[in-house]
């Protein structure tokens, strides 16, 4: 029967040894690779991603000014229209009548 200790040093070096392991397998040049080509990867999905945006952006654009436009064409279609009013009678009151 194992220890508590026992078990805390076994723990321990196990993952000393898994945690170099780790390193060495991390740090080889397959490794590298493999991370070059992921970033590579990323870097062109921004690049489309971007390319994406862009359009979009410029869509919004054409629908902003033609939206514009179309609001100041019925602007200018639109006749103002005039109240002809009549004119108000003055109403005298009670001092003025007095006077």
């Amino acid at each position: 029967m194992m220890t508590s200790i026992g078990k805390g040093a076994l723990l321990f070096f196990g993952g000393v040894l898994f945690g170099t392991a780790g390193i060495k397998v991390l740090s080889s040049k397959d490794a590298k690779k493999a991370y070059t080509h992921c970033t590579a990867a990323a870097l062109r999905a921004k690049d489309s991603v971007m390319k994406t945006v862009t359009k979009v952006q410029e869509n919004a654009g054409d629908i902003y000014a033609e939206a514009k436009q179309i609001n100041l064409e019925r602007e200018g279609n639109e006749k103002p229209i005039e109240l002809e009013l009549e004119p108000e009678e003055t109403v005298k009151t009670t001092e003025e009548n007095e006077i």
